[in-house]
């Protein structure tokens, strides 16, 4: 009998155990569920990673061609004028490479530089090549900054038409061939493909490209190298020679985009003509585009245009109503687009033209060289909405405050030139003279390494 009283209450005791740690079971529960749960997170690894700077190759173009001076072979290229170089590399060694020239006679000049790098140290070197011509069938002044080698690229400019003598140069300075293949848009499209050898520059006369299209965008797209687009133009008018450029390759298709110091200058006072032609294009889709000017010293121009833009067909739009003087042109548009203005410079019933594209924001160091010639401005323009400091070194010494979407012109002499600032700017050179003109934005150097982010 005691044996089973003990059984029945160590039996007892278990229950009631079990009964306490359920009911303890049960408040742990409803306590985690009222409590808030923790947070998890899978965020991924990542880290930045500024690259080690490499060599930078920059390519010049060389001669100026002239293209049927021979009458039983209008095609043929023969070079007009070497022009003049000049190389700026302050303390890098440099080396430079000739590039072949076939179908080019007496063609000469075209070459790519490379700079080493010293260290981590990015190479900051820039060069210029101008050149002035005065023959029955080539008059004006013509330059242009040397720049790297591309695997996209724009030439928004030329013309197909009868008067003009516009030629597209294609330069690889690589050790490997590259496809080029050219996408023509205008009244009609079409494409073109062209092999570049290595180490060689091939010259293609704009009309066999795009027939007599007036108003050309090409998109330049390479394969297996990249290569230099350029475009040498030439124009007569009733058999008088009337300008002469070089117009180089632009970045790819922006919604936003600004032309700084596109020179006006009327006929007469108070014409309306003032020599700038704005060229568009959206590429892809159709699209408005709102364009306004302002003078380039920073006074507000009251011309606004809105401009209907067919996708794939270019348009062009003639500014009025400006002063003479540099202009600041603002492109805002619904959809990507391409664009360049021509400006003109007038004298003594002579004349000379020039494109002008897009200022691109820069920030950090930028070299570039300003060729002899005409006189040299440096146009900047704030892209912050804060003041910036831009410092310039080199034969010019200057120090700028710009306020936030600030404008500024810097007289400049020839030679070399550093730009630097601590945020954003967007800057272009222009050269003005009697009936000489020409003008390009400031690009960053080709050995900028921006940091990246690397996840695994």
């Amino acid at each position: 009998m005691k044996q089973r009283t003990l059984r029945l209450a160590a039996t007892g005791a278990r229950i009631a155990t079990g009964a306490a740690v359920a009911a303890a079971c049960v408040l742990g529960v409803g306590a985690a569920v009222a409590a808030p749960w923790p947070d998890v997170q899978n965020k991924p690894a990542a880290t930045t990673v500024t690259p080690v700077p490499g060599d930078a190759t920059i390519v010049c173009n060389g001669a100026f061609r002239a293209l049927g001076r021979d009458s039983s072979q209008a095609d043929l290229l023969v070079s007009a004028a070497a022009p003049t170089l000049r190389v700026d590399a302050r303390d890098h060694e440099t080396t430079t490479t000739e590039l072949a020239m076939p179908g080019v006679l007496g063609g000469e000049g075209a070459q790519s530089i490379t700079a080493a790098v010293a260290g981590r140290t990015a190479p900051l070197i820039s060069a210029s090549e101008s050149v002035t011509l005065d023959d029955e069938d080539l008059r004006g002044y013509a330059a242009a900054p040397c720049r790297e080698a591309e695997m996209r690229s724009w030439l928004v400019g030329g013309d197909g038409s009868t008067g003009s003598s516009d030629v597209i140069l294609l330069s690889n300075p690589a050790d490997v061939p590259s496809t080029v293949e050219l996408n023509v848009y205008g009244a009609q499209r079409r494409t073109t493909t062209k092999i570049v050898p290595p180490k060689t520059q091939i010259t293609l006369t704009l009309a066999s490209v795009v027939g007599a299209e007036p108003r050309p965008v090409i998109e330049v797209v390479a394969a297996g190298a990249p290569v230099r687009a350029a475009l040498q133009s030439a124009h007569v008018r009733t058999l008088e020679a009337v300008g002469v450029d070089v117009q180089d390759g632009l970045g790819g298709a922006q919604r936003s985009l600004r032309l700084l110091g596109a020179h006006s200058q009327p006929i007469s006072e108070g014409d309306d003509s003032t020599g700038i032609v704005l060229r568009l294009l959206a590429p892809q889709e159709d699209a408005t585009a709102t364009v306004r000017v302002r003078g380039a010293d920073g006074t507000v121009g009251s011309d606004e245009y809105a401009v209907e833009l067919t996708a794939a067909t270019p348009t062009e739009v003639s500014l009025t109503g400006m002063g003479a003087g540099a202009h600041d042109i603002e492109i805002d548009a619904t959809a990507p687009v391409v664009a360049a203005a021509r400006q003109t410079s007038r004298a003594d019933g002579r004349e000379d033209f020039a494109w002008m594209l897009p200022a691109p924001p820069l920030t950090g160091t930028v070299p570039f060289s300003v060729p002899g010639g005409p006189s040299a401005t440096l146009y900047l323009s704030n892209a912050e909405d804060s003041t910036v400091t831009v410092t310039l070194e080199g034969v010019d010494e200057r120090v700028v405050e710009l306020r936030a979407n600030g404008v500024e012109q810097v007289a400049l002499q020839p030679g070399e030139h550093l730009l630097s600032s601590d945020g954003a700017v967007r800057a272009a050179v222009g050269l003005l003279g009697d009936a000489a003109i020409a003008g390009w934005p400031l690009w960053a150097p080709p050995a900028t390494q921006q940091p990246i982010i690397v996840r695994p």
